[in-house]
């Protein structure tokens, strides 16, 4: 990895130190326009294409191009020399996190909430989990692996693998985990959503670094855009909160029961990682980021396929939605924590 990846040794600024108050005061502000303004709801959600909302994407859009500018691609062979990172990634991405989501689903929903839910309710709701625990994240990770000061180039390649990965094993996995032989993915929507999420902002980034030349104006051009990446979360809560509103307040017993599962496994898997990052001496720039992607959901494809399969106002369409609200609060606190243990790891690979 190059230098400009290394962290410095700046705190966070004031804003990004009170991120958590103006994700709270978005999720309120959500939820009132969702309750007093339905018609501007109603707008931003019938801006579609595949599924992908198109004002969410512009704002996700705004989190991951600032990021995308510290993106040194001639950095990228670096990655090779660091495999550990994305072994951690891939092993806890792909051979834990779905399985476990599923286990702690039918724990619950089956088992331990089993007398405050109906049991078609419950196997709905452990079909949106196991939809979740399928997609790692894939663009808000960049906001977090930012937040951590992360290796910007490693986790572009971090990202990038996962996507590739979930092209061929995300409807699989969610097969055999539903228990059914034939499942529709909207395929349409998960690779629009890979080039307006990880490729356009990367095109971009890369033009951007080209026409300012020298690192100190790419310096200077990210610290002037980085505020943009924190605006474009606090849009989007604003949004989804409001999208959701409703169901929020009118049935907020079922919310708390779904939250519970997922906060489970999105810290359970931020541990695994994070550990073992930490035990095979990861450096901490790739080591916060590696740990993130499987710790959040990559929940644009899992409401989306949620809702291809079992419809807008399904249970599982819900569980998939209950899973966008808990992570932003659930991952500020763990971009906390990896901040906080930052002087434990190495600062370069051992």
């Amino acid at each position: 990895m190059t230098d400009a990846n290394t962290p410095s040794d700046e705190k966070l600024g004031t804003f990004e130190r009170l991120l958590t108050v103006w994700v709270a005061l978005a999720m309120i502000g959500g939820i009132a326009i969702g309750a007093f303004a339905p018609d501007v709801v109603n707008a931003v959600a019938s801006a579609e294409i595949a599924s992908i909302n198109l004002v969410v994407a512009v704002l996700i859009w705004a989190m991951v191009y600032p990021m995308m500018v510290g993106v040194d691609l001639g950095a990228v062979a670096g990655v090779a020399r660091q495999p550990k990172g994305l072994l951690v990634t891939l092993t806890v991405n792909w051979l834990i996190k779905p399985f476990t989501m599923a286990f702690l689903a039918v724990l619950f929903f089956d088992y331990v909430f089993a007398p405050f839910i109906e049991p078609e309710d419950a196997s709905q709701y452990i079909a949106g989990l196991i939809l979740l625990g399928a997609a790692p994240c894939t663009a808000m990770v960049f906001v977090w692996s930012q937040l951590t000061r992360g290796d910007a180039t490693y986790t572009l390649v971090q990202v990038s693998v996962n996507d590739l990965i979930m092209i061929v094993a995300f409807a699989p996995i969610v097969a055999f985990l539903l228990g059914v032989t034939d499942i529709v993915v909207p395929w349409e929507t998960l690779v629009l959503a890979t080039i307006l999420y990880v490729v356009l902002p990367l095109v971009a980034g890369l033009i951007t670094r080209r026409v300012l030349g020298s690192e100190q104006a790419i310096e200077a051009f990210t610290a002037k855009v980085k505020p943009w990446s924190i605006i474009g979360l606090i849009a989007t809560v604003v949004i989804l909160f409001g999208l959701q509103g409703e169901v929020i307040l009118n049935r907020p017993l079922v919310i708390a029961l779904i939250a519970v599962p997922i906060i489970i496994q999105s810290y359970g898997i931020f541990a695994i990682a994070y550990g073992a990052a930490y035990a095979l001496k990861v450096p901490h720039r790739v080591a916060a980021p590696c740990a993130m992607i499987g710790s959040s959901n990559f929940f644009e494809l899992a409401v989306a396929v949620a809702i291809s399969l079992f419809g807008l106002h399904s249970g599982a369409a819900l569980a998939t939605v209950v899973g966008v609200l808990v992570e932003v609060p659930v991952m500020l606190s763990l971009v906390a924590f990896a901040n906080r243990t930052r002087n434990r790891f190495p600062e370069t690979a051992l």
